[in-house]
């Protein structure tokens, strides 16, 4: 099994523990391996560490957890990175959810300007850590789960020859919500979603070794006037039913864009707002179990799931200990989808082994679907261009490129303001 020493960058963040808690799962695949958990918060740094320590040495788990504030002390000839971060914390999403709203566009955390405005910060600080990585550990792979993880990824793979991948579970988990909304079993569906990162659809998808699109079908038309029908599944249902494919449960943000922005501007409060008045009970909780001596994690009182970041500990056992297995990734196209340009990341299945990841061939994209998504391959190439040298001009012509914004005046006045607010988090050369 592998022995290798990983950095995790977003070590002492809300979602750490259930990231932990997958490792320690995991467990027996990296045995005798260090992590090294690196972050800004120096005391809750440390309560993620022993919370980490004690929950591995319970459950026999020979991993040892470091941490510490220095990052590029942190990285020294590590094998591996996992990133994880936001930079600005939840009081900068909070900016990119209510900023846009004033001007009558969504916001929201990946999509839009509030998903312009995080690539801005993420990458400005990715620039900085893979600087570190060819410096301190130039051999070592990075695994990101930054969002925007597209446009991360896209601005990294031509600022570095560091080894690249983003990663996402929706690809997994978008399918098997459909199925459940459709009140079928997630666990004989079998599918295949390419395209980007929150922009993708289904090129395969079989129920039972049959076509799952009529057995949706069928189900919304059951379903459809039941005022019981949970909102996100019924848009689920819908985008399924109306172009063919299982969607991105993101791509709602662009097909319902009226009735969500109504119900965003009519919401008391954002999403960023919601979660930031949890943190506090979600550190309490974790203290009282890094006190205990043995600790136990409940998934109610902690930030996302158990599982948060299962794909990322997948796909580094898959690499490091030779798998040869298939995970949904995001990485240069390299040809794999036929419609989209061969440099583009994307996102799609990959074979994942000791020499690292090769895209699978598929697609073409779905016509009926493929000019948003080409929209949105444009938009992600221009903001990672912005964010890595870009100026101001360059910044709102990518920005007013965007589906959801598509207003010159739009996106001067929501770039101008936001700028502001993030001054501190983007690169300098975007204020000329």
């Amino acid at each position: 099994m592998a022995r290798i020493k990983i950095a995790y960058i977003g070590g002492g963040s809300t979602r750490a523990p259930g990231c932990i808690a997958c490792w320690i799962a995991q467990g027996d695949n990296f045995r005798g391996s260090e992590i090294v958990l690196i972050d800004i918060d120096k005391d809750r740094l440390e309560t993620v560490r022993v919370l980490a320590q004690k929950m591995s040495d319970n459950a026999g788990v020979d991993i040892t957890f470091t941490a510490t504030t220095d990052r590029a002390a942190g990285l020294t000839d590590c094998d591996a990175v996992l990133t994880s971060f936001r930079p600005g914390g939840f009081e900068a999403r909070y900016l990119d959810e209510c900023i846009p709203l004033k001007h009558g566009v969504i916001g929201q955390e990946t999509q839009g300007p509030g998903g312009f405005f995080m690539a801005l910060r993420s990458i400005h600080a990715m620039k900085d850590i893979v600087k570190d990585m060819e410096r301190v550990c130039p051999r070592a792979r990075l695994f990101n789960y930054t969002n925007p993880v597209n446009i991360v990824a896209e601005a990294m793979t031509h600022y570095t020859d560091i080894p690249i991948v983003s990663l996402c579970e929706g690809p997994i988990v978008f399918p098997a919500e459909v199925a459940v909304a459709a009140g079928l079993d997630p666990s004989l569906l079998k599918s295949q979603m390419i395209g980007l990162n929150h922009a993708s659809w289904s090129v395969e998808h079989l129920y039972d070794g049959q076509d799952f699109i009529p057995l949706v079908e069928a189900a919304w038309n059951k379903k459809r006037h039941d005022q019981s029908l949970d909102l996100q599944q019924r848009r689920l249902l819908h985008m399924t039913v109306a172009l063919q494919a299982i969607p991105s449960q993101y791509f709602k943000y662009y097909y319902f864009r009226d009735e969500i922005l109504l119900e965003l501007q009519q919401s008391a409060t954002t999403r960023a707002q919601d979660i930031m008045a949890k943190v506090p009970g979600y550190w309490q909780h974790y203290e009282e179990q890094a006190r205990a001596d043995v600790p136990k994690l409940d998934s109610n009182r902690i930030r996302g799931s158990l599982e948060e970041l299962e794909i990322a500990i997948d796909v580094l056992d898959a690499v490091y200990n030779d798998r040869g297995e298939i995970w949904p990734v995001n990485v240069p196209n390299r040809g794999a989808i036929p419609d989209l340009a061969d440099d583009l990341v994307v996102e799609l299945s990959g074979y994942v082994d000791k020499a690292g990841i090769k895209p699978v061939v598929a697609g073409p994209l779905p016509p009926q679907s493929s000019g948003l998504v080409h929209m949105l391959a444009e938009y992600q190439a221009a903001t990672a261009r912005v964010a890595l040298n870009g100026n101001r001009r360059q910044a709102i012509q990518a920005l007013a490129s965007n589906p959801l914004v598509m207003s010159l005046t739009k996106a001067e006045a929501i770039f101008d303001e936001m700028a502001a607010a993030h001054r501190q988090y983007i690169p300098g050369h975007l204020s000329s």
